[in-house]
């Protein structure tokens, strides 16, 4: 059902002074076309202005069957005939005739008169060019977009395109040029439309649109008809077809070439297919047939590629979305071809139609009696088409499935014609001896008249009139209806919705239809967009509907501050503090921007005004409200008051717990905020901080500020604060990068202010807790770079870590058990680290080279600022050249800084496939160092003899004996030998054994 108000759309009417009666009208650019009964003769009318002046009349080749105007290339393009014979001809230049004696011009299309007088000063004539065609020309359009022209002929449709021909160096002269020919099967269009590479056909009871497309040249395939039976003929039934499911609806789409240059190969994909069939009870047979068929465009902000039609599509830019609309005398149907095809809205008429007229902003339709304006809903699908945050939290936009409604029914006598153009509406009128019979009791309700000549032609009985119609400008009219709508803002009606989101759509049509130039009226529409969406946000606000949650998008939309909501709302609930006198959609809307944290910050007494509005609305979601860093000028004692209510009532504890501790210490309440914080355990304070972060943090990314409670916990139960942190992580209510930062701000006046040790203790035991492989190799080699900058400084602070190096072996798997000859390194070193907590340090650097996670290239780099001198240095470098698989490299390190650990690290490196570094590598270095007195020498020598204790073991005699010095002492490796020929006849012996029994 279509709603009907009574607006006033129209502002005035002004009647055409025409001599003779009108047969044909146009209009566009201003200028309104009128061809006479006898057919043979235009007037061009100024429409700006009370008396509509002449602008210009000039004869035509014969008589006018249909006339069309182009504003693109400002030309005329007539259906005409004479002799019998029918002729498309087209007319430029045509504002030349207001002398009535310039010369006119006749030729053909792509014919031009080239004579020597063309190179001198440009004639100012009008030209007729006249397009031959091979079938008799039925009806035509024009693109809006690029003044192409398409012409219905008996059995196929012809596609001209409009080019501008320079002849010489001052003059450029119109002219048109043959695209494509399309043959539909069995098809007699009886009116076409054009727009955008759309091609829109209609005969009595179908409609078909197709896309005109450039690619590779292909053979056209025939699609099986669906009108095709086996047995007999049947009325057609109704029949619906969109998108891609119209290519099967059976109508062949044939491409005939014209020869143009063209690099590519037009084609054709069906848009939109639609049957109707005839119902004879309700009129609508052939008889009574389709009778209006519209395409229009809407365009964004945007730049864009050109269109497929050839020429230049207004001002530069492709339209966001096209629409097709055609009538029956009893209903019409807006599509919108925008992908995905969609039916928008359905026109049921309240009586029997005879034509319509399609702009940005209204259909008009009229009756035998009536001119009625219809609305749209094209700015809504182009909304959403050229805006991707239409329908978030962000922005909104009434949806374009909204019923329409008809804002005006004007009454007229005998309407017969209309058409429009900008603001401007033009109708015929005729009243013969039955309608005036038939009307003359009927009161005629008209608009301003600015002649006195309609008064003449109403009492002269017979006759006709030919009106100019002016528009309300939209700023006009959206006053109106939101003024309209107020007649039903108390009961919260549909009406009021609707009436608001009507005038919303057309502003935003209004908008849309701006070009260039018109900045100042740019300016007071953006003022009217946002004065819409602050009512409709007060609209959604009241609701408790399923999309109360709109209020939201459209406040931002508004742009009103978040605190003149609030008194927007609060107004209008006046003193009472009743429930229901908040919506549900103001509610979303407050609690969403305290959520946001990007809102302005509230003054005491509208933070206070929320803490009440919550406390009767939703008591629950206090403890979230107090916490918001905008509420931060409340007032803690009125805040307290508030908790305490909530926690008489029986509300979770522990996160009301929590706020009323942080309120306490805002109050400067230590005893109250001790015993607060004493009611639970930390455990489930943790859980506390996980239902609400603002407790400890305020604001995301690299505002992250830390909060007065935060600041608490890092002198009384830092623990607490790092094991909270770390759940917030682990709960994605935190990222690692706003952690770092958070830290980094607490500990500001630390004087390691990159790596603070609260910092590196909240690394360690995120470290322990995570399960993310990205964040455990980050804070590995976070925590890797750590240690060996404090080793290098040896800088002491006095600060303890949370975790000791023991504790991270014990409760983490990345830590690893430091290596024996590890300890026996750094114990041994003379230059070892001195502070306990250095000391540390380098036990967790150490343990995490000895776990199985790090990648120990990624540290190798840092190694760089390490001395290698002292115990702490050779641990480390020998650690991260084990791990690679260097031994060789490690042993002579070892042998170099540290010979007493060498025996414990090849016992303990030196096994399986490594085995033979003992008696390749560590054997002849040690008896080439024992030889060279050094303070080192004895333990030189024990490591030697340990050594051959081992290579005795493994080897043969005969390889031993290889393997001793020619200047070895004989007393010094004879005892070893012996032992090893021993070994080597006792394990022949068990062997001969074993194989006799």
């Amino acid at each position: 059902m279509v709603h009907v108000y009574n607006c006033h759309p129209f502002a005035s009417q002004h009647i055409v002074p025409t001599d003779q009666e009108p047969g044909l009208v146009c209009c566009g650019g201003d200028a309104l076309f009128v061809v006479s009964a006898a057919g043979c003769k235009v007037e061009a009318y100024r429409m700006q202005g009370e008396d509509c002046p002449l602008i210009c009349r000039f004869s035509t080749m014969g008589t006018v069957h249909r006339i069309l105007y182009s504003q693109i290339g400002d030309y005329l393009v007539t259906i005409e005939e004479k002799n019998g014979s029918t002729y498309l001809r087209a007319y430029t230049n045509w504002r030349y005739q207001a002398s009535e004696r310039t010369r006119v011009g006749v030729r053909l299309l792509g014919h031009f008169l080239r004579v020597p007088s063309l190179c001198g000063a440009p004639k100012e004539q009008m030209e007729i060019i006249e397009m031959p065609l091979s079938e008799p020309p039925q009806c035509m359009a024009c693109c809006a977009l690029t003044g192409d022209l398409l012409v219905g002929c008996t059995r196929s449709l012809v596609v001209f395109g409009l080019k501008r021909q320079e002849l010489g160096e001052r003059l450029v002269v119109l002219d048109f040029e043959m695209l494509v020919v399309l043959h539909i099967h069995n098809w007699s269009p009886s009116d076409v439309a054009l727009c955008a590479g759309y091609v829109a056909l209609q005969t009595e009871l179908e409609v078909l649109v197709v896309k005109l497309e450039r690619m590779e040249k292909r053979h056209p395939q025939e699609p099986q008809s669906p009108h095709e039976s086996d047995d007999f003929f049947m009325f057609p039934k109704h029949l619906e077809l969109l998108g891609a499911e119209s290519k099967d609806c059976g109508v062949s789409v044939t491409l005939e070439g014209t020869g143009a240059e063209c690099t590519t190969h037009p084609c054709t994909q069906t848009a939109l297919y639609r049957r109707f069939a005839p119902d004879f009870f309700r009129g609508c047979s052939s008889v009574h047939s389709a009778h209006s068929l519209h395409t229009l465009y809407t365009l964004s902000m945007l730049t864009c590629s050109l269109p497929l039609c050839a020429g230049n599509c207004e001002g530069g830019r492709e339209p966001v979305c096209v629409f097709c609309f055609f009538s029956l005398p009893g209903a019409g149907y807006m599509y919108s071809l925008h992908n995905p095809v969609q039916l928008l809205s359905t026109y049921q008429y309240p009586e029997k139609t005879h034509e319509a007229a399609l702009c940005d902003q209204f259909l008009y339709v009229i009756t035998r009696n009536a001119l009625q304006c219809f609305s749209v809903r094209c700015s809504a699908v182009a909304a959403r088409a050229g805006d991707p945050y239409i329908d978030t939290t962000m922005k909104a936009c009434p949806p374009a499935t909204m019923e329409v409604c008809a804002l005006r029914i004007q009454l007229f006598i005998g309407l017969r014609s209309l058409c429009h153009d900008g603001n401007h509406i033009v109708l015929i009128t005729a009243v013969d001896s039955e309608s005036k019979v038939e009307t003359g009791s009927t009161t005629r309700r008209t608009i301003c008249r600015k002649t006195s000549r309609s008064k003449q032609v109403c009492e002269s009985g017979y006759g006709w009139n030919l009106y100019v119609i002016t528009t309300v400008p939209t700023l006009q009219l959206y006053t109106e209806m939101v003024e309209y709508s107020r007649r039903y803002e108390q009961t919260l009606s549909h009406n009021s919705l609707h009436l608001l989101s009507e005038a919303h759509l057309l502003v935003r049509s209004s908008l849309l239809s701006l070009r260039g130039g018109e900045e100042g009226d740019r300016a007071q529409l953006q003022n009217a967009f946002r004065e819409s969406c602050a009512q409709l946000g007060d609209c959604f606000s009241r609701l408790d509907r399923r999309d109360c949650h709109l209020a939201l998008p459209y406040y931002k939309m508004s742009g009103l501050s978040v605190t003149e909501v609030i008194q927007r709302n609060v107004a209008r609930s006046g003193d009472s503090t009743s429930v229901t006198d908040y919506g549900k959609g103001f509610l979303f809307f407050l609690k969403h921007s305290l959520y946001e944290e990007t809102m302005e910050d509230l003054s005491e007494e509208t933070a206070n005004t929320v803490l009440d509005i919550f406390s009767q609305a939703e008591p629950a979601q206090l403890p979230h409200v107090v916490t918001s860093p905008f509420m931060v000028k409340a007032d803690p004692a009125c805040v307290l008051e508030h908790l305490e209510q909530l926690e008489v009532s029986g509300a979770p504890a522990v996160t009301l717990t929590l706020c009323k501790s942080a309120q306490a210490l805002r109050l400067g309440n230590m005893q109250q905020y001790c015993q607060q914080m004493e009611q639970h355990s930390e455990m489930l304070q943790v859980f506390g901080f996980i239902e609400e972060p603002k407790l400890l943090f305020q604001g995301r990314g690299s505002s992250v500020t830390p909060t007065l409670f935060a600041q608490h916990l890092q002198h009384t139960q830092v623990g607490l604060l790092v094991a909270a942190m770390v759940a917030l992580h682990e709960n994605s209510k935190v990222k690692l990068e706003e952690a770092d930062l958070f830290f980094q701000e607490l500990c500001k006046d630390c004087v390691d202010r990159q790596s603070p040790y609260l910092l590196v203790d909240f690394w360690e035991a995120l470290l322990v807790a995570s399960s993310q492989d990205s964040i455990i190799q980050e804070l590995l080699f976070r925590l890797a770079s750590v240690y060996i900058n404090r080793i290098t400084r040896r800088d002491c602070t006095g600060i303890t870590a949370l975790k000791t190096a023991e504790d991270l072996i014990n409760s983490c798997f990345h830590y690893g058990q430091p290596y024996p000859w590890v300890s026996i390194l750094t114990h041994l070193s003379h230059c070892s680290v001195a502070p306990d907590n250095h000391q540390e340090d380098l036990h967790k650097l150490q343990s995490l080279l000895c776990g199985p996670t790090l990648d120990i290239s990624s540290v190798l780099p840092l190694l760089e600022q390490l001395p290698d001198t002292d115990g702490a240095g050779v641990s480390v470098y020998v650690l991260c050249a084990t791990r690679l698989g260097q031994l060789e490299s490690s042993l002579e390190r070892l042998l170099e800084h540290c010979p007493e650990a060498v025996i414990p690290y090849a016992h303990h490196q030196l096994h399986s496939h490594m085995l033979t570094l003992w008696w390749q590598k560590l054997f002849p270095e040690l008896c080439k160092r024992a030889r060279v007195p050094s303070e080192k020498g004895s333990v030189l020598l024990t490591a030697l003899k340990e050594t051959v204790k081992v290579v005795a073991m493994e080897l043969s005699p005969l390889e031993f004996l290889e393997l001793l010095p020619d200047d070895g002492s004989a007393h010094f490796f004879l005892p070893h030998l012996l032992e090893c020929s021993l070994r080597h006849s006792q394990s022949h012996l068990t062997t001969h054994i074993m194989e006799s029994c």
